[in-house]
C-alpha cells in the first residue's frame, strides 16, 4: 500500500466543526458535529482511502463515534 500524506485542519466554531483538507484541486470543505464527522466530509476528494486516514488521527482528538455518513 502507498502512503497518503493529506494536510487538514479542524476548528470548532459555535458549536460545530468546520475541517479544510489540502487536495490536488484546491482546498475541501467539511462541516460536522464532531471532528471526525467533518473530516469525513472534507476527505470526500480522497473517497478510496477516507477509512485508512481517519484511522491516522491522533489519540488526543475529540472524537465522537456517531459517523453520520462514509
Amino acid at each position: 500500500m502507498l502512503g497518503v500524506l493529506v494536510d487538514a485542519r479542524l476548528t470548532a466554531v459555535e458549536g460545530r466543526w468546520l475541517a479544510s483538507a489540502d487536495t490536488p484541486d484546491g482546498p475541501s470543505m467539511g462541516t460536522g458535529d464532531s471532528p471526525v464527522n467533518a473530516l469525513i466530509e472534507g476527505l470526500q476528494p480522497f473517497e478510496g482511502v477516507i477509512e485508512e486516514l481517519l484511522a491516522c488521527l491522533p489519540s488526543n482528538l475529540p472524537v465522537c463515534r456517531r459517523v453520520t455518513r462514509l
